[in-house]
């Protein structure tokens, strides 16, 4: 990076004159006061551009999904939290720091049992987990989010739904992609997650009420 360089050749430059003051009779505390003059005025933004800003902003996804038989009864809720993989940490600093005009375009699909999702998973790879495509819906699910508030924007006035075509269909978890088309492999993956109680099966008719709730925080 081309301003870390920078800061790197100044420090280096400041330094060297500091020795040059002592070696000339000047004491050490003025020359510590110097230096610090000089890190402090010249690089003090960017050291805290540097040290702070790359490590303090925290990214969570949690989820919450009911299934209701088709009497309309809830039959079980699971809730747990997401991994937000690489592609979906670069596609937030792509958007938000480089992007001009950008609109959100953001689905929900559903994953078989016991789904492991890695940092490297990609909507073309990803070992550790199928999609699920038995429910009636030709599309993933639309992520419509509401209004940020205190650091945090959610779904739950406009639950992604699914509902379950094929008896005995098994689901571990869901996740999060720019792309709706069921099975596809392009777009961009957010994250993912597996369910903290373990697979559940579902039968023809029941349906799936999907809550996700997007946080950031400072660490």
């Amino acid at each position: 990076m081309d301003w870390l360089q920078e800061i790197i050749d100044r420090a280096k430059r400041a330094a060297k004159r500091i020795r040059k003051a002592v070696r000339r009779g000047s004491s050490v505390l003025g020359g510590a006061a110097a230096y610090a003059r000089a890190m402090g005025t010249r690089f003090g933004a960017a050291a805290k551009v540097f040290a702070g800003v790359g490590v303090a902003l925290g990214l969570s996804t949690y989820w919450e999904i009911e299934c209701y038989g088709s009497d309309g009864k809830l039959k079980w809720r699971e809730c747990f939290h997401n991994l937000v993989v690489n592609t979906g940490l670069d596609d937030n600093l792509d958007k938000y720091f480089k992007g001009s005009t950008y609109t959100a375009a953001f689905y929900v699909g559903l994953t078989d049992g016991t789904p492991t999702f890695a940092a490297g998973d990609t909507m073309a790879s990803h070992a550790g987990w199928t999609e699920v495509e038995a429910y009636d819906e030709a599309n993933r699910q639309t992520l419509t989010l509401g209004s940020v508030s205190g650091q945090s924007v959610d779904n739950s006035a406009s639950k992604a739904t699914f509902t379950i075509d094929t008896n005995g269909t098994t689901i571990g978890g869901a996740f999060i992609t720019t792309n709706n088309t069921k099975g596809g492999t392009t777009g961009t993956l957010y994250g993912g997650g597996a369910f903290t109680a373990g697979d559940k099966s579902l039968d023809d008719g029941d349906t799936l009420q999907v809550t996700v709730t997007l946080t950031a925080a400072a660490a």
